[in-house]
């Protein structure tokens, strides 16, 4: 019997996803799940993206070109001008989700053996890609008790070797939802140009910042232009995950034709997807401005709660949809499949992705769990109170 790669060996299961059989036979069993692992939003689609899938009129449904439909591309060049980041279109190229704008800037950019640095926690799958890839990831740690904000410069400077390619952030963060300051990210800049290494920046989480602090992307740092690598997705602004569109943008002429080979290999990125999400980019701003207000409710419900319960803390997230927080408890991973194996109030129970699989660290996150706000106020608030019955009664409880 032939044996499977070395590389399908190492690769790493989802701490997002891993724990879904376990979830499957708790609701098997007539139990309610309530879902604070996977982002997954529950607000709706924009009407018009919806409508444009329904209404399809084409009689064929062919290839799209391998970089993305031009109308889309173009379309999307006046939404990035409203954050002040400017491209043309030819700067854009259509993938099947962030997460191939991830592989194929890692495929493009890395040669087997070469190191990016990433501040952990991170978001899981860069790891996945990067073992596609052949890339090895170096963290740099951040600290829940800092709000897992950026250390200083000579931290990342330790890790810098002849090796080192490229550092990878997410601003605003999955999974901790931190903001880059702008005196971070001015820090990450002059790495890069210090040490002439590739920016790639996942910025999917744009719409969703809650301090009034200034969004500062990696394409308005000046002096690296062709230097940076730009992740979106329509995934979470549209509530469009099931879609699979996403893109790649760079200024870096050298970079995009490489990653198009990539491209032309898959053929192309989904059309019926395209055709939605270009849709989408129509919402009239009364959505874009009801999903906002509609997570910072769910913000400072989740973080309020997560806060009263004893041995519990959170701080709070600045973006995105996800909080890191800190448990009274032995091992999240035990924790969290416990919960779903072994634990039920009233009929009720809570599914959380446990933080150690946000880490590459031994060791880091072991009492550390995410949680997703994609539920509405009155169901958080429920898996808030549940949570806090099963911290009462779990075995490895610490405090």
């Amino acid at each position: 019997m032939p044996t499977i790669s070395n590389r399908g060996e190492i690769m790493p299961a989802s701490p997002i996803r891993k724990l879904v059989p376990l979830a499957n036979e708790a609701k098997q069993r007539g139990i309610k799940v309530y879902h604070l692992n996977i982002g997954q939003p529950d607000l709706p689609t924009p009407e018009v993206g919806l409508n444009a899938a329904r209404n399809i009129d084409r009689k064929i449904l062919e290839y799209s070109p391998s970089e993305g439909i031009r109308s889309f591309r173009e379309k999307l060049v006046k939404y990035y001008a409203k954050f002040n980041i400017i491209v043309d279109a030819d700067d854009i190229i259509i993938t099947t989700g962030g997460s191939e704008a991830v592989l194929f800037s890692f495929l493009a950019c890395l040669d087997p053996g070469d190191e990016i640095i990433v501040p952990e926690p991170a978001y899981a799958n860069y790891m996945a890609f990067a073992i596609s890839a052949g890339a090895k990831i170096r963290t740099i740690a951040t600290t829940i008790e800092e709000g897992f904000s950026l250390p200083k410069v000579e931290k990342f400077e330790e890790l810098i070797n002849e090796r080192t390619k490229a550092i990878l952030i997410c601003n605003p963060n999955n999974p901790t939802g931190y903001l880059y300051t702008r005196r971070e990210m001015n820090q990450i800049r002059d790495l890069v140009k210090k040490y002439d290494l590739f920016l790639f920046s996942d910025e999917v989480y744009r719409e969703f910042i809650y301090t009034g602090s200034p969004y500062i992307s990696a394409c308005h740092l000046e002096g690296i232009e062709n230097n940076v690598v730009l992740i979106d997705s329509v995934s979470k602004r549209y509530s469009e995950c099931g879609i699979r569109i996403g893109a790649l943008i760079t200024k870096n002429k050298e970079i995009r034709d490489a990653v198009m080979k990539f491209c032309q290999a898959r053929l192309s990125p989904p059309l019926i997807g395209q055709i939605a999400a270009e849709a989408s980019l129509d919402a009239p701003e009364e959505y874009y401005r009801e999903t906002y207000d509609e997570y910072v409710e769910r913000r400072k419900c989740l973080i309020d709660g997560l806060n009263r319960i004893p041995g519990v803390y959170s701080p709070i997230p600045m973006g995105a949809f996800y909080t890191v927080a800190k448990l009274p408890v032995d091992d999240s991973d035990k924790f969290c499949a416990w919960c779903l194996s072994d634990f039920e109030y009233e009929g009720q129970t809570v599914f959380m992705a446990p933080a150690s699989g946000f880490y590459t660290t031994p060791g880091s996150g072991i009492n550390q769990v995410r949680i997703a706000y994609v539920l509405k106020k009155e169901d958080l608030t429920r898996a808030l109170f549940v949570l806090q019955k099963a911290l009462e009664v779990y075995p490895g409880r610490t405090e």
